[in-house]
């Protein structure tokens, strides 16, 4: 970390937000003018929209993440986390990954930490859920997905089987209605290559608490998606919720018990709970309460956007809509990241705030292979679309939302290549325990075994 008088613009994460904002102002910045400085635990951001594609085997793990210092070369990027932050002193306390915290001075602050899982108290659920909020979860529901049709396969034990080629999915969402719709597809192209694994032999469970499925799409195509899943031989169970999941064994409200081996949970996202820490005003749900300059509310040197915020729609409320919030999708991530960027140079330089305010253009969501929803808004008109159209639009949408021309031409490439060659389905589950191999190998050898009395009796004569 380098030391300078030039006034600091720190921003906390870098996620979708926190890459584009610190893109946003660099662009738009004097040389010289200031340092921006990006402090995330991680040194990548990665584009979750394409985490189901990623857990289906459609797209290469590393080509939906982004490397910050790659994108920010002129920035100070600091792999850790800010734990806390004095606003008087305007200090915040950094904690690398090593070593010991330390104060990092500030004059202006963005804080775009986004959202985790949200996540109840029920039993079993920490220990066996599987959530999709990263790569590493996507890569991991990859390979243990294809683990489980192994062991299928190489057991005699009809228990062992079914619990092996049972898959219980929680939330309704876009991620949850998303994933399954991925990891079935690619469940089906794999059973292929097992001579005792038929999809008949699988079974794929959709939980979700409310009475539909895809929310965000509206009631008719998310009716659609349901039918659409359920014609796959996807079950799904409306308006329950899981009491417990202890060592894989799946209790639903609605009476029905499973065992599974995987539990994936997408049962919605909560901003992070280091905010509170933070001494930031927040809302009733734990968002940052912000104006519509994004600014947060009471200050005129900190901004806020994304998941973790929350930020007045003014064309929902334009239109009528008392009390309405910007929802958390990547569509207002971005345009928000960008009006954030200028708010905070116009700040910086003393002039006038901008306000953010975006129409909702609709919504895309793939469901597999050739298969997807999409809802396109045009003033008053919603234009709705399903099937191989509505996968195209999700794939075109996003795959043009990717951030930088390198990732996206690599997604892209994954793309046309899956369009000639057949899909890989080979589970690499050792990358949960890389070093089991060489720490079996490199182990001191046991002592010899003690030669036995008949031998050496034979031995004597």
């Amino acid at each position: 970390m380098s030391t300078t008088e030039r006034p600091r613009i720190l921003v906390v994460g870098g996620g979708y937000v926190g890459l584009y904002a610190a893109k946003r102002i660099m662009k738009k910045m004097r040389y010289g003018e200031a340092t921006v400085t990006v402090v995330d635990p991680r040194s990548y951001m990665t584009y979750q929209p394409f985490l189901p594609e990623v857990a289906a085997g459609s797209i290469s793990p590393r080509h939906v993440v982004v490397p910050l210092r790659r994108v920010l070369p002129k920035a100070e990027v600091l792999t850790g986390r800010v734990t806390s932050i004095d606003q008087d002193r305007k200090v915040a306390v950094v904690t690398p990954l090593v070593g010991e915290a330390y104060e990092l001075p500030f004059d202006y602050l963005v804080i775009a930490l986004g959202a985790i899982s949200r996540t109840f108290p029920i039993p079993g659920l920490a220990e066996q859920g599987i959530g999709m909020k990263g790569v590493e979860e996507g890569i991991g529901l990859r390979n243990h997905v294809l683990e489980q049709l192994d062991k299928a396969e190489s057991t005699t034990d009809e228990d062992v089987r079914r619990k092996a080629l049972t898959f219980v999915f929680v939330g309704g969402g876009f991620a949850g209605a998303e994933t399954i719709g991925e990891v079935e597809d690619m469940a089906r192209d794999a059973a292929k290559y097992y001579t005792s694994i038929k999809r008949e032999d699988m079974r794929f469970i959709l939980v979700d608490a409310a009475d539909k499925i895809l929310p965000e799409v509206g009631p008719k195509l998310g009716v659609w998606g349901k039918e659409h899943l359920e014609s796959r031989g996807i079950e799904i169970y409306l308006q329950t919720s899981m009491d417990s999941c202890v060592d894989g064994h799946v209790v639903l409200k609605n009476g029905l018990e499973v065992d599974s081996n995987t539990l994936v949970w997408t049962a919605g996202v909560k901003p992070n709970p280091v905010l509170a820490r933070y001494g930031l005003p927040l809302g009733p749900r734990g968002h940052v309460d912000a104006a519509p300059t994004l600014q947060v509310t009471g200050t005129d040197y900190i901004w806020t956007a994304g998941d973790n915020a929350q930020v007045p729609d003014l064309a929902a409320r334009k239109a009528g809509v008392e009390n309405a919030w910007c929802p958390p999708n990547a569509q207002h991530a971005l345009r928000q990241a960008k009006v954030l960027g200028d708010n905070v140079i116009s700040g910086m330089r003393g002039f006038p705030q901008k306000e953010y305010e975006h129409a909702n253009k609709g919504a895309v969501a793939g469901l597999g292979l050739h298969k997807g929803v999409a809802i396109v808004v045009m003033g008053k008109m919603k234009i709705k679309f399903k099937g191989r159209l509505a996968w195209y639009m999700h794939r075109g949408y996003h795959g043009l939302a990717m951030p930088t021309w390198n990732r996206k031409i690599r997604v892209f490439a994954d793309w046309t290549l899956a369009m000639f060659l057949k899909r890989e389905v080979v589970s690499l589950g050792a990358l949960e325990t890389p070093r089991e191999e060489f720490y079996e190998a490199a182990k001191p050898a046991p002592a010899p075994v003690a030669a036995s009395a008949p031998a050496q009796k034979a031995k004597a004569s």
